[in-house]
């Protein structure tokens, strides 16, 4: 793995906390140029603040934004476009579970629209710059949390039934298949796109669900990795040269593994992709 990211230009998503931010602040100390995305102001001017004094670069930018929304998507892509001329690494890495159901500003169910349509949406606006700065890389989080999942086409937004679990599960299947569609679409053209599991995490995530959700994460804390042990794989597939032309692949403790057999259904991955352009048009 290379000393340092000097040069090189990052956007991560939901980086005001726990891998994410861990990943910033990582990345930041090998000299990369890191903008943040969040969609809380004080969070994000604080983060970046301390990434600021903790690692010595200066180059920390922050976009605020909510990833649920078109519009917030639309946004974040233009401010990066706006300020940066390349995109080396894009880490899309926000995301959230909810254990009853949502809507989101634009009326979607807000795990899909915030841990799928949000990585397909901004991915996709990106493709140009991403492009322009070849050879580069994206790396989308999931979790095993995809395994035994399936896609119900006819209940993509958990009207009929809803499942908390169920409904996290099923956006992370849909990472990876975007993962493998993506890195299909993209071959040859010098970028790489894997995915990841960073294991359970003791971070925030969950809290979100009131008393019970924040109980049952605090009791199983102690057997969690840091969150700096679930960015591991992350900083790996972004910095290390062993990773270079590897595109396609879901990766567990930086070791590439298979992942759940429905995530390499290419009949499914492309309706996915249909389905989820048609939504952001």
């Amino acid at each position: 793995m290379p000393a340092s990211m000097h040069g090189k230009t990052i956007l991560i998503t939901g980086a005001t906390s726990g891998i994410g931010l861990a990943m910033a602040r990582e990345l930041a100390g090998k000299g990369a140029h890191v903008t943040l995305s969040g969609r809380n102001a004080a969070k994000l001017a604080t983060v970046a603040e301390q990434i600021r004094n903790q690692t010595g670069n200066q180059n920390i930018d922050t976009i605020l934004a909510d990833l649920s929304t078109h519009a917030g998507v639309q946004l974040t892509a233009h401010e990066f476009k706006k300020r940066r001329t390349r995109l080396d690494l894009l880490i899309n890495n926000a995301g959230a579970i909810h254990m009853s159901r949502r809507l989101s500003d634009d009326g979607l169910e807000m795990t899909f629209a915030l841990n799928h349509l949000n990585y397909f949406h901004l991915t996709n606006l990106l493709l140009d710059v991403l492009k322009a700065s070849a050879p580069a890389r994206v790396i989308n989080v999931s979790s095993d949390a995809h395994r035994g999942q399936v896609i119900d086409f006819d209940d993509l937004q958990g009207e009929k039934s809803y499942n908390g679990m169920t409904v996290y599960g099923r956006s992370k299947l849909m990472n990876v298949l975007f993962t493998n569609e993506l890195a299909r679409r993209l071959e040859g053209k010098g970028i790489t796109v894997n995915a990841m599991h960073p294991g359970f995490v003791a971070t925030g995530f969950g809290k979100n669900n009131g008393t019970l959700m924040s109980l049952a994460m605090k009791l199983i804390s102690p057997i969690a990795k840091t969150a700096d042990e679930g960015a591991s794989t992350g900083i790996y597939l972004a910095c290390s040269m062993e990773v270079d032309g590897v595109s396609g692949k879901y990766f567990v403790d930086k070791q590439a593994v298979d992942s759940d057999p429905a995530s390499y259904n290419q009949a499914m991955a492309e309706r996915l992709w249909d389905v989820s352009l048609e939504m952001i048009a």
